[in-house]
């Protein structure tokens, strides 16, 4: 985060990420204190870009009936995103038919900079990769932008 000033937009496009993640074997297990708390540096570190004046959106492509680790992202949610500073938005798949996505999960900082996450089918994480080319920035931050606009708002946004 601290490579941005002024936005940083995350855009979510998968069903399963890092199954042997320990905040998600925590929330499996039923302790969800646990799960909150594996995060606790990622909600430091949100809370701190936003302190500085960084407004933190993101979005959440989800299938419907959604996946149980989006059931553990759902649950976490307010006490690690949410509290520190970011608004989230979740669009049901079925609803992003028209939006033109990356293939890979980005950050956008201030629209200059995309990070792309990459990720196997079982969701283990691979790597990720930057890039400050002008074109792949504008297309991500239009496809965030499209899929916000299409998006639920967390609060207003089931799982069931």
């Amino acid at each position: 985060m601290s490579i941005c000033t002024r936005t940083a937009l995350k855009l979510e496009l998968r069903d399963v990420y890092m199954t042997d993640d320990p905040g998600y074997l925590a929330w499996l297990s039923g302790d969800v204190d646990g799960a909150v708390a594996s995060y606790a540096n990622w909600t430091r570190t949100a809370r701190s870009a936003v302190s500085r004046g960084v407004s933190m959106r993101r979005v959440r492509v989800v299938s419907m009936p959604v996946t149980e680790c989006v059931s553990f992202e759902h649950a976490i949610t307010n006490q690690v995103n949410i509290a520190a500073g970011e608004v989230v938005r979740w669009l049901p798949r079925r609803h992003a038919s028209s939006i033109c996505l990356p293939g890979n999960d980005v950050w956008v900082f201030d629209d200059r900079v995309v990070q792309f996450y990459h990720f196997s089918g079982d969701g283990a994480y691979l790597g990720d990769e930057v890039t400050d080319n002008s074109e792949v920035v504008r297309q991500c931050a239009n496809a965030f932008l499209a899929a916000w606009e299409h998006a639920i708002d967390h609060y207003d946004f089931s799982v069931s």
